[in-house]
């Protein structure tokens, strides 16, 4: 087959989608992501030479680059078509570099999203590489590798190998250990609360004390409950001494940004930050859509903007008029851009959104139909009307003592007819007028202590990376993933703690390295990226500022930095195979147990840790806790392979009385709760 414009893109799903659009004349390849990179077994950058990078083709690339060259010769026109952002246009720069390729070109063709018009539109319109784009990526890399290449060799000498260091990776890592020294010194504070239950004829609601003599007052102790209790005569009735009705209203989200997306896909649907990106990319690059072919679902997912063309607000806004009426059209969010986001790139949203989720749910996976309902569901949202409350306050007193009543019910449910993930419940009040009276139902006190500020999750952990400005949306999924990988911290009931071996690599940091791991240092770092970007700083006049002030911290620990000895803990038993003791040891994956007398004897055990319930499947063996690949915690029968049994929610030791079936604790994002590993029973744990 003759042809005479070649394409090349990063993946080949993005390939055969963009192929079909672009017509005979062209070919349409994937290089399957970056072709040169700095070497994985050197640094690779001359820093006395203006830190000159030393590309190399990346090992076992060289046939993609020669099929590329081969082709290249054959076509009389090259398009570079990576993706539209800094990694995007340094992949295309590496190939342009490969083929050699005329720089002066205009073969440059970016497009927001992977449809038959914003294709052709591109296509139309090329342009020359965009070398501030390539610095910005460059100076990025470049700035990581010093870092990393520098400051890890220190770590394995004196620590232990296989650690790491890096500018964002250190910097987050502090902040989950920042957070667990808050937990660490937090003092409980006592405090008292009076939830009562009134009634009015048949109907009965909730109220809570709010204050006295109409001021709001708190309960820090039992006599102050008393001496509110002695106030009260319970059996009289308590007088209605206001009613205020109000509308409120309930404004929609702006669209996705990366980060966001991150962030409600973590609270919605469970998924970390890496599988949402997966997800992500296969919705852009293309699905396979019955009746449609292959097409783009979602424009491209990595931006910090939340801005959308008009002709996707006039696509949406028609949508919704036939859908659910004119009364539904909202004036859409107010859109923003962060200035590290390109102007071409839009929020995050379905590139047709006339595509429903449940009309191409039979084409999509499981999880590429929640992460694509999410997305059309928020984009929707946003284009249409608030929803509107209306609102009832009701204060209640007696003898001076005022107990306040709050309810609401949705009056129009404007954008919540697409996006109930942010519905709440109704909490309807019975009729009351100023001067009627109410009877106590039932009155308590709750005795409370305040807690501490929560481990982060994911979805917290990058929303404070976004609010500080540290990283960037596409670089927090292999951040995390990193943390995890050198056991630096675990997850504990879905939210990150840190390890001893983390907390011994933060403090070497903070000692010898303060302005790595200094957010604002990090923040301000990124912040002369995006001045790359824009053409306004020199990349190479950026990296020497921060190497002057960096090689002195480097030489510094070098002299200093002690020998840190990680101590094995005694396992207390002996080896099975030599007879000298075990001890714990610290590896990759965490804690195991290993034979004291290594390397003559290199029997390991994992460290088995039982929970205390016995197997529910052979009633025979102990539930033990165990890790998968990716360091997950997972439960099952410590007699597998003989046994099959295993569950991501622990196990209880009891049944559940509706079905007999073992009970499970599961942690939600509002706390405990005991379920049913078989039906709907459950109960909140207090």
């Amino acid at each position: 087959m003759t042809f005479k414009n070649l394409v090349i893109v990063e993946s080949p799903t993005k390939a055969k989608t963009i192929d079909k659009y672009l017509g005979r004349n062209y070919k349409v390849v994937a290089s399957k992501g970056h072709l040169r990179d700095l070497p994985k077994s050197r640094m690779g950058v001359d820093i006395e030479n203006d830190f000159e990078p030393d590309y190399i083709t990346i090992r076992g690339r060289g046939d993609t680059v020669k099929e590329l060259r081969r082709l290249a010769k054959k076509a009389e026109n090259v398009y570079l078509a990576a993706d539209p952002d800094r990694e995007g246009e340094a992949i295309a720069y590496h190939i342009g570099h490969l083929l050699k390729l005329d720089e002066d070109l205009e073969n440059r063709v970016v497009f927001n999203e992977i449809t038959k018009d914003a294709v052709k539109e591109a296509f139309k319109h090329p342009r020359k590489i965009d070398h501030d784009l390539v610095d910005a990526q460059q100076a990025r890399r470049i700035l990581d590798r010093v870092v990393g290449y520098s400051i890890s060799p220190l770590l394995w000498k004196k620590i232990k190998s296989g650690l790491s260091a890096g500018r964002v990776q250190s910097t987050a890592l502090k902040i989950i250990i920042d957070r667990e020294n808050e937990i660490r010194n937090f003092k409980p504070e006592e405090y008292w609360t009076i939830p009562t239950k009134f009634k009015k004829g048949r109907s009965k609601f909730d109220a809570s004390f709010y204050g006295v003599n109409g001021k709001k007052k708190a309960l820090k102790s039992e006599a102050d409950v008393k001496e509110i209790m002695e106030q009260l005569d319970l059996e009289q009735p308590f007088d209605v001494a206001k009613v205020t009705h109000s509308e409120r209203r309930r404004n929609p989200n702006a669209p996705f940004t990366t980060s966001t997306l991150q962030q409600e896909s973590a609270n919605r649907l469970n998924f970390r930050t890496g599988k949402t990106m997966m997800i992500a990319q296969q919705l852009y690059e293309g699905v396979s859509v019955k009746g449609l072919g292959t097409i783009g679902l979602i424009t491209y997912m990595r931006t910090d903007s939340t801005r959308i063309s008009q002709s996707a607000r006039n696509t949406a806004v028609n949508l919704i008029t036939s859908e659910y009426g004119k009364e539904y059209v909202g004036k859409g969010t107010k859109t923003t851009s962060n200035s590290n986001a390109q102007d071409a790139h839009e929020a995050v949203r379905p590139s047709n959104p006339e595509l429903k989720p449940d009309d191409i749910k039979e084409s999509l996976s499981r999880d590429q139909f929640r992460l694509y309902s999410l997305i059309w569901g928020r984009f929707m949202a946003s284009q249409m009307a608030p929803a509107v409350y209306d609102t009832q306050k009701v204060d209640i007193t007696q003898n001076d003592v005022l107990f306040r009543a709050n309810g609401s019910i949705i009056k129009f449910e404007g954008f919540l007819k697409v996006y109930p993930h942010a519905k709440s419940k109704d909490n309807i009040l019975p009729e009351m007028v100023q001067g009627d009276t109410v009877k106590v139902d039932k009155m308590e006190s709750e005795q409370h202590f305040t807690q501490p500020p929560a481990r982060y999750n994911e979805a917290s952990l990058v929303k404070t990376l976004e609010e500080l400005g540290i990283g960037r949306p596409s670089t927090y999924a292999p951040t995390l993933e990193t943390l995890r990988k050198r056991y630096y911290v675990k997850m504990v009931a879905k939210r990150f703690e840190p390890t001893e071996l983390g907390e011994i690599v933060n403090n070497v940091m903070i000692e010898f390295f303060p302005e790595i791991v200094n957010a604002d240092f990090t923040a301000s770092m990124e912040g002369n990226l995006d001045e790359i970007e824009e053409g306004k700083l020199e990349w190479v006049n950026v990296l020497n500022d921060f190497y002057q002030s960096f090689e002195p911290e480097l030489k510094h620990a070098e002299e200093e930095m002690e020998e840190i000895e990680i101590k094995d803990e005694p396992a207390g038993f002996d080896c099975p195979e030599c007879g000298n003791a075990m001890v714990i040891k610290i590896g990759r994956y965490g804690k195991f147990y290993a034979c004291s007398n290594f390397p003559d004897c290199r029997h390991t055990e994992a460290i088995v840790k039982k929970i205390g319930v016995t197997c529910p499947t052979c009633k025979k063996g102990d539930v033990i806790e165990r890790k998968s690949k990716k360091n997950r915690i997972f439960y099952g029968c410590n007699r597998y392979p003989d046994c099959d049994f295993v569950s991501w929610d622990k196990p209880i030791a009891r049944n559940c009385p509706k079905c007999d079936h073992y009970l499970t604790e599961k942690v939600t994002r509002k706390g405990s709760q005991v379920k049913c590993s078989n039906c709907d029973y459950k109960e909140d744990l207090v």
